[in-house]
């Protein structure tokens, strides 16, 4: 670890940018097409063209392409050019594929860096999530019942329990705790897909009026949080969810405690962690991509935990240049 501390290189937060823009202009054009597959591929193949550019020895060490059955940025897999530092990956090259294909809101790309062995791994697909802002910080336990929760979180707040908002990713192992939630009388916002962005939403409270996020997603999706929560301040729990002994003994084999509570820095213990995403389809937390004349208009996502920066990109990409570097194919009319 303290090779790499305090040797990566201020740059890398853009440079994660042009990541994510590739992979969202090259998800875009398959939005509402209803093939999530195509559309991952497309934006697999562009980010880890992308990635191959960035100055870093980068190990990618949990990702979607397993999960998902889809071109892999597989776990293990080795990316950048060679160059120091030496780094963690975590990726989701489209976060809300079913949104994609769909052409519904709140699909994003998304990339996190973070010194090499800080960041959490697991084979295991789910995990159970509480996510808090600064305010609510060092108050929650993911052990206590929903109702202790969000007493404390209120308080924290300086709101009713009844004024608060929880986000809830919409599936049918979230029943109880949407159950519990309503019983205290909470308002809830049900997702149907995108928890990095709910996550986000919860622990940016002030900006989207998102007091927490509670129950259970994707693993990946909780390690891609926890890294942009850290970088801003919020708080994070989580506590891996097996859906059978198989994943449960995969999760020993691995290294873990299975019922144990893993805090923020058990997801990423890095001191110099970057993270970006940016929009594919709009939603709350990102514009998406749209065609505009000769350019094509993206909106990102920037963070740095060292400096505390959160930047949001606007950026026109010239659908000429697009076209010859693939991203956008021929055969895609724009007006």
């Amino acid at each position: 670890m303290s090779e790499v501390k305090g040797g990566i290189n201020r740059n890398l937060a853009l440079e994660l940018l042009r990541v994510t823009e590739a992979g969202a202009l090259a998800a875009a054009p398959l939005q509402g097409r209803g093939n999530k597959v195509a559309a991952d591929a497309r934006a697999v193949e562009a980010i880890r063209a992308a990635l191959a550019d960035v100055d870093m020895r980068g190990t990618v060490v949990i990702g979607e392409g397993e999960k998902d059955e889809a071109p892999m940025l597989y776990f293990g897999e080795k990316i950048g050019n060679g160059l120091e530092p030496e780094v963690d990956v975590a990726v989701d090259p489209i976060e809300g594929t079913s949104l994609t294909a769909s052409g519904l809101p709140g699909a994003i790309s998304v990339v996190a860096l973070a010194e090499r062995g800080s960041m959490f791994t697991t084979h295991v697909h789910y995990m159970q999530k509480l996510v808090v802002g600064r305010r609510a910080r060092g108050v929650i336990d993911l052990e206590m019942p929903v109702e202790w929760n969000l007493r404390r979180i209120a308080k924290a707040e300086g709101l009713p329990a009844q004024e608060l908002t929880v986000v809830v990713l919409e599936r049918d192992r979230n029943k109880d705790v949407i159950a519990q939630i309503r019983e205290v009388g909470a308002r809830i916002k049900l997702i149907s897909a995108g928890d990095v962005a709910g996550a986000l939403e919860a622990a940016l409270e002030t900006r989207f009026g998102i007091h927490c996020m509670m129950g259970s997603g994707g693993a990946t999706e909780g390690v891609l949080a926890a890294c942009a929560i850290k970088t801003i301040g919020g708080d994070m729990q989580a506590k891996l969810v097996f859906k059978d002994k198989d994943e449960r003994e995969l999760a020993v084999k691995e290294g873990h405690q299975p019922d144990r509570v893993l805090c923020i820095d058990d997801l990423c213990s890095g001191d110099d962690i970057f993270f970006a995403a940016t929009g594919i389809t709009s939603g709350e937390l990102l514009h998406g991509v749209r065609y505009e004349d000769v350019y094509a208009y993206t909106q990102s996502m920037v963070l740095r935990s060292t400096s505390g920066t959160m930047r949001i990109v606007d950026a026109y990409h010239p659908i000429d240049k697009l076209r010859a570097k693939g991203l956008l194919p021929e055969q895609v009319a724009i007006r």
